[in-house]
C-alpha cells in the first residue's frame, strides 16, 4: 500500500492522480476569490472611507489603483518564484500575507495606512495567484483539466454579481459597528482556512526548469510603471507642476532600458523576465496594447460609475452594488456566448468591443434623458449590454493572443498578459479618475449657472432684493466648484463659508422667509451636484466608448484564431522533451 508524503503526491502514483486534488483545487479557488473580492469591493466602499478616513479624490484612486499596480509588478515575478522555492510554499506565503493585508486595512487610521496596506494585498495576492495554475496542471489528468479550470469561470461569475452587493450590504449592516471596515475583515477567516487546508492538502514541488530570477527585470520594470501611474493619480490635486511630465516621460526612457536589459541578459544566455522574442510578434504586441487598452476602459467605468451612483445619486452602498447587478449578469452571458461563438476567433473581439461601446454610449445617452431622478431600472439595458459585450471581449482574448506564440514562450507570454491586465487596471482607475474629478467641478459650476434663474426667481418671491440674489448665485457657484474639486473632502471651501454668511444674512433680513431662502439654496446647490456629477460621468462615458474604439482597431493585429484543444495538446507534448 502506498503512503502520502505530508502536502505530497502518493508514492509510485503519477502526479496527475494525485488523490487530494479536488480539495486542493477548493482551496486555489479560495485565493481567487479573494482576490476577485478585493479588486471589487473599494469601488463601492470608497466613498464611505473617505467619509470616514478623509483624504482627496485621489485617494478613492489608490485604493483601486494601488491593488492594481501591486498586483501588477508582483505577478512579473510571482510564477517565477513558485518555480524556484516550490508553489505550495509560495502559495501559503501569499495567502497569509494577503490576510495580514486585509487586516491592517481594517484597522487602518488614516487614508495613507489603507493605501499602504492595499499595496501589501496586491503584493502578496501577486505571489499566490500564479501558483494555482502550475499546481493544477501538475495534479489533473488532460481527461479533468478542463473540469478543473472551467470551476474558474462560475467563480469569477459569482464574485462578479456578489463582490459589489456583498460590499454594499456589509457597509450598510455597520455589522458589531465595523463599518466599511467588514470588507476586509471578512477574508481573515478565508485566509485562514486557505492557509490552513493548503497545508495539508496542496501538493509540494517545484517547476522542472526553474530558473534563477530577473531582479534587474523586474525592478526596472515595477519603476516604469510606477512612474506613470503616480502622475496621472497625483497631477491634477497639484495643478500638473512640471515633475509630473518629467515622471511620465522618464518612465518611457526606464521602459526603454528594460527592453535593452531583456535582450541584453537573453544574450549573454540568463533567463530574462520576458522573452524579447515575443515583441517581435504581431499579434503579442496587438495583444498588450488591445488589454491595456481595454481593462483601463473597463476597470476605470466600474471606478467612476459606482462613485455617480452614491455621490451624485445619493444611493447607499447596498443599492449601488444591486445596481450594478445586471452589469455583472450582461458579463456572465457574454462569456457564456462567447463560448459558443469560439469558430469565430478574433471577430469575437471586435463583436464585444462594438456591442461594450454600444452599451456605454446608450448608458451616456440614458442619463442624459433620465435626468437626476433616474432609477437604477431606467440603467439596466445599457448595463447589461455593456455587461454583454465585456464578456464576449474578454473571454477568448487570452487565448487568442497566446495562438501567436511558440511553446517556449507561453510561459512568459500569459505571465505578461496577466501583468498587463493588472497595470491597465491600474491605469483605468488613475486616468479615468482623474478625467472624471477633473471634469467634476466645471460642471457642477455649469449647472449652477443653468439654475440661477430658477434660483433668483425663488428668492425673489422669499422678498431677497436683487443684489443679495446676484451674490448668493455667484457663491453657489463658486461654493459648488470649490466643493467638488476640493482636496480634502471633510474641509470646508471657504467660498462656501462665505455663500453661508450671506445666505444668513439674507434670512435675518427676513426672518418670516428664512426657511424658504435656505430651502431655495438648499436645492438649488443638490441639482448644481447632481447634475454635475451627471454631465461629468457622461463625457467620462464617451471617453470609455473612444477607448473601446482603439480596442477594436488595436484586435485587427491579434491572430484570426486561437488554438484548438487538439493543437494546444500537441503543441504541448512537442515542447515537453525540452
Amino acid at each position: 500500500m502506498s503512503h502520502t508524503a505530508a502536502g505530497g503526491a502518493p508514492a509510485g502514483v503519477p502526479e496527475t492522480l494525485y488523490r487530494w486534488r479536488w480539495a486542493a483545487l477548493l482551496v486555489i479557488l479560495l485565493g481567487e476569490i479573494m482576490d476577485l473580492l478585493d479588486s471589487l469591493i473599494t469601488t463601492i466602499a470608497s466613498p464611505t472611507i473617505r467619509a470616514d478616513l478623509g483624504g482627496s479624490a485621489a485617494t478613492i484612486q489608490w485604493l483601486a489603483a494601488g491593488y492594481t499596480l501591486a498586483m501588477a509588478v508582483g505577478l512579473i515575478t510571482g510564477g517565477r518564484l513558485g518555480d524556484l522555492y516550490g508553489r505550495k510554499r509560495m502559495f501559503l506565503i501569499g495567502a497569509a500575507g494577503f490576510t495580514v493585508g486585509s487586516l491592517l486595512c481594517s484597522i487602518a487610521t488614516g487614508p495613507g495606512m489603507l493605501i499602504g496596506a492595499r499595496v501589501v494585498q496586491g503584493l502578496f495576492g501577486a505571489l499566490m495567484l500564479p501558483q494555482g495554475i502550475g499546481m493544477i496542471r501538475r495534479m489533473f489528468p488532460p481527461k479533468e483539466m478542463g473540469t478543473a479550470f472551467g470551476l474558474f469561470g462560475p467563480i469569477m461569475g459569482l464574485s462578479a454579481v456578489g463582490g459589489p452587493v456583498l460590499a454594499g450590504w456589509l457597509v450598510d449592516a455597520d455589522l458589531f459597528g465595523t463599518g466599511w471596515r467588514m470588507i476586509f475583515l471578512i477574508n481573515l477567516p478565508v485566509g485562514a482556512a486557505a492557509v490552513l487546508f493548503g497545508l495539508l492538502v496542496l501538493p509540494r514541488g517545484r517547476g522542472e526548469d526553474a530558473t534563477r530570477l530577473d531582479l534587474g527585470g523586474a525592478v526596472l520594470a515595477s519603476l516604469g510603471a510606477a512612474l506613470v501611474v503616480y502622475p496621472l493619480v497625483q497631477g491634477r490635486e497639484l495643478g500638473w507642476p512640471a515633475w509630473t511630465f518629467a515622471m511620465m516621460a522618464a518612465a518611457v526612457a526606464v521602459f526603454g532600458v528594460f527592453a535593452w536589459y531583456q535582450v541584453r541578459k537573453q544574450r549573454a544566455g540568463g533567463d530574462p523576465l520576458i522573452v524579447p522574442s515575443l515583441f517581435t510578434k504581431r499579434g503579442f504586441t496587438g495583444g498588450l496594447v488591445v488589454g491595456l487598452v481595454f481593462f483601463s476602459g473597463m476597470t476605470g467605468f466600474a471606478l467612476v460609475f459606482g462613485l455617480y451612483l452614491q455621490l451624485g445619486l445619493g444611493y447607499s452602498p447596498l443599492k449601488a452594488g444591486l445596481s450594478q447587478i445586471p452589469w455583472s449578469a450582461g458579463m456572465i452571458v457574454g462569456f457564456g456566448l462567447a463560448q459558443a461563438l469560439t469558430r469565430f476567433g478574433r471577430r469575437v473581439i471586435h463583436g464585444g468591443a462594438v456591442v461594450m461601446a454600444a452599451g456605454a454610449a446608450a448608458e451616456a445617452l440614458t442619463l442624459r434623458h433620465g435626468g437626476l431622478d433616474i432609477t437604477p431600472w431606467q440603467l439596466t439595458p445599457a448595463l447589461v449590454v455593456t455587461g454583454l459585450g465585456m464578456g464576449l471581449l474578454m473571454a477568448p482574448f487570452f487565448d487568442t493572443v497566446l495562438a501567436g506564440v511558440e511553446p517556449a514562450e507561453t510561459g512568459s507570454a500569459g505571465g505578461t498578459l496577466t501583468a498587463i491586465q493588472q497595470l491597465g487596471a491600474a491605469l483605468g482607475a488613475a486616468v479615468l479618475g482623474t478625467i472624471f474629478f477633473g471634469l467634476l467641478g466645471g460642471h457642477v459650476a455649469s449647472a449652477a449657472d443653468d439654475g440661477a434663474a430658477r434660483l433668483r426667481a425663488r428668492l425673489a418671491a422669499a422678498s431677497v432684493p436683487a443684489p443679495v440674489q446676484d451674490r448668493i448665485a455667484a457663491g453657489l457657484r463658486a461654493c459648488g466648484h470649490d466643493r467638488a474639486a476640493a482636496k480634502d473632502a471633510a474641509a470646508t471651501p471657504a467660498s462656501c463659508t462665505a455663500l453661508e454668511g450671506t445666505v444668513r444674512q439674507a434670512a435675518a433680513a427676513a426672518p418670516q422667509q428664512a426657511g424658504a431662502i435656505r430651502q431655495a439654496v438648499g436645492a438649488a446647490g443638490k441639482q448644481a451636484a447632481g447634475q454635475g456629477f451627471s454631465d461629468a460621468m457622461q463625457v467620462t462615458s464617451w471617453v470609455v466608448v473612444g477607448m473601446l474604439g482603439l480596442t477594436f482597431v488595436a484586435a485587427f493585429l491579434l491572430p484570426l484564431h486561437a488554438r484548438t484543444e487538439e493543437e494546444a495538446a500537441e503543441i504541448e507534448a512537442a515542447a515537453a522533451p525540452a
